[in-house]
């Protein structure tokens, strides 16, 4: 069953469009437009090179978005991202001069370089949609989404993102290296051109915001609501665990499983959205002990196994 009164259609042309770009890729592309669809941010965590950023722009030129690159380094300050006032000696006046954070898609490259104090700058953006600079709060152009990128295997010079910026992120994911047919097509593709250019809008900012009102709307279940906060549930009383999965995740997870179906082609959820979307949306929010850690255990294998021992919905 369809949403009724949506046209779906729009939603295959930007897919396809990112496919041009990123290649052998398709799950990835499905779900940094699910996040697109819930109306979340993306943290891209994965070795340099990968087409992280070549993501990132194509998704903005696909729906012809306004979009900002940030590079984070250590030096960088909050006004830096979110702008502030500037003294005019013609006029005598003060005049707020925004910063690159007011845009739709902005990507903040190389997250985990800059100080703590920078990184929270982002906070407020990514959980309500608005900035507060010198005491005013100025909303941002909507849709507005953080794609942000770090690099997992590198520490020098770099700072953890705090337990509450990971939580702000709807989903994680790694692109990967692509395989060996697949980086064949790729540099077939770029002996002419590079893709990125052929990239046309497939999508006005309006329609985009049609779909993630449609999205919102899709019906979810009480009992996969339960299913949802049992789950969660599970993550708080784990002993493996000193953090588990907060109210804003809970949140985020019944906003991803909403987009999921939607993009699904159905205005309900099933179980099946809510497992799919497990292992980009859970992981993240939870943070393991010192002891199992240095078990080797990772985030994603205990919520797999916490998952794997609930009873699914029918």
């Amino acid at each position: 069953m369809t949403t009724a009164g949506t046209d779906h259609s729009l939603i295959a042309p930007l897919k396809q469009n990112l496919q041009n770009v990123i290649y052998g890729k398709s799950e990835c592309i499905d779900c940094i437009i699910v996040a697109l669809l819930a109306g979340g941010s993306v943290l891209l965590e994965d070795v340099p090179g990968v087409g992280k950023t070549t993501l990132a722009k194509a998704l903005a030129k696909s729906i012809d978005a306004k979009f900002r690159r940030i590079q984070f380094t250590p030096d960088l300050l909050p006004a830096d991202i979110l702008g502030g006032s500037i003294y005019n000696p013609v006029s005598g006046e003060f005049r707020f001069d925004p910063g690159p954070i007011f845009c739709n898609i902005l990507l903040a490259d190389e997250i985990n370089r800059a100080s703590p104090r920078t990184q929270s700058a982002l906070l407020e953006a990514m959980n309500e949609n608005q900035a507060t600079i010198e005491g005013q709060r100025r909303p941002l152009p909507k849709p507005f989404l953080v794609i942000a990128t770090e690099n997992p295997i590198e520490f020098h010079g770099t700072y953890p993102l705090p337990e509450a910026q990971m939580d702000r992120f709807l989903v994680r994911l790694a692109i990967g290296y692509p395989a060996v047919d697949v980086e064949i097509d790729i540099l077939k593709s770029h002996a002419m051109a590079e893709p990125l250019e052929r990239i046309e809008p497939v999508l006005t900012l309006e329609q985009v915001q049609q779909i993630q009102q449609e999205a919102a709307a899709v019906h979810v279940d009480e009992s996969i609501l339960e299913y949802i906060v049992e789950i969660v549930h599970a993550t708080r009383s784990d002993n493996r665990l000193q953090l588990g999965i907060s109210t804003r995740g809970t949140l985020m997870m019944s906003r991803a499983a909403r987009a999921r179906a939607y993009f699904q082609k159905r205005d309900f959820v099933i179980p099946d959205d809510v497992l799919w979307l497990v292992p980009y949306v859970m992981p993240h929010r939870i943070l393991p002990t010192t002891q199992t850690r240095h078990s080797g255990t990772t985030t994603r294998q205990i919520v797999a196994e916490i998952v794997g021992r609930i009873k699914v919905p029918v």
